[in-house]
């Protein structure tokens, strides 16, 4: 996989022939969250991951909302000359994916919500994030992430997988607090995009966790039947991380899903 850089947008690129596959990263994440995935998939498709704004060496851009991240994705895929393809967001990933969606319908195959939801945050999920900004800029990153992103995994993957805990941590921890900060102000501002779902004519994908707390089932499924062509999946024991604690599961899912796609 290489690393491009078109206007100061940082992107990772395999070299793979085929259509062309978008995985999205979410908050705190980095294109480490999709290795996996993306190791299955080159040897068919051409997998693009950007890297989004405050992450890694991409600069937070101001403001920063899911459109302008929608409008940072989009740029990258002009740069590389595409004109369609499937995309996949992963939680924060999922609503830039809904919003590139929105603003150019035209270029979406297939839209995946991994972990993810059409729907604005609730009062309460807003009040919540806000509360998470000030124990942030109170106590610094390193302790919301530490505090936060376990609970990311099911308990039992949590037992099973320690080690996978710890390394999201650690990629958590290589995101800077004013990119942490600005990702929940712009999760809790995003709007509703249900309508995104209802208006898409390319088939959407819905991957679910019993055990996410983030997203949680009874939020998903009344969405689910909004697309005019939906592939539900939802797994027992799995947190908001099916991409590792079910990886060799999503990648068979995510491949007959991208190759649906291309009928």
């Amino acid at each position: 996989m290489r690393k491009a850089i078109n206007n100061g947008n940082i992107t990772w690129l395999d070299e793979g022939e085929g259509a062309t596959v978008v995985l999205l990263h979410g908050f705190s994440e980095n294109a480490e969250i999709w290795s996996a995935q993306t190791e299955q998939l080159k040897n068919k498709y051409r997998v693009i991951i950007p890297d989004l704004p405050g992450t890694a060496a991409s600069p937070v851009t101001t403001p920063l909302t899911m459109e302008s991240m929608a409008d940072y994705v989009y740029a990258i895929l002009l740069a590389e000359n595409i004109r369609e393809a499937v995309v996949i967001g992963h939680s924060m990933g999922g609503y830039v994916a809904l919003a590139l969606a929105e603003k150019h319908p035209r270029m979406l195959k297939g839209l995946g919500l991994f972990h993810s939801t059409a729907k604005a945050d609730s009062e309460e999920k807003k009040e919540g994030r806000r509360k998470s900004i000030k124990l942030m800029e109170q106590y610094g990153a390193e302790t919301f992430i530490r505090q936060t992103l376990p609970n990311m995994f099911s308990p039992t993957t949590k037992s099973a997988h320690p080690e996978w805990v710890d390394a999201y941590v650690k990629m958590g921890m290589s995101c800077e607090l004013p990119a942490l900060v600005a990702y929940y102000e712009a999760m809790a501002l995003r709007p509703d995009r249900t309508a995104v779902l209802q208006q898409i004519t390319a088939p959407v994908l819905f991957i679910i966790g019993k055990d996410d707390n983030a997203v949680p089932l009874e939020n998903v499924l009344p969405q689910i039947t909004l697309p005019h062509l939906s592939s539900i999946h939802i797994f027992e024991h799995v947190g908001h991380m099916g991409m590792w604690e079910v990886a060799a599961e999503s990648n068979v899912i995510l491949e007959q899903f991208i190759a649906f796609c291309q009928l």
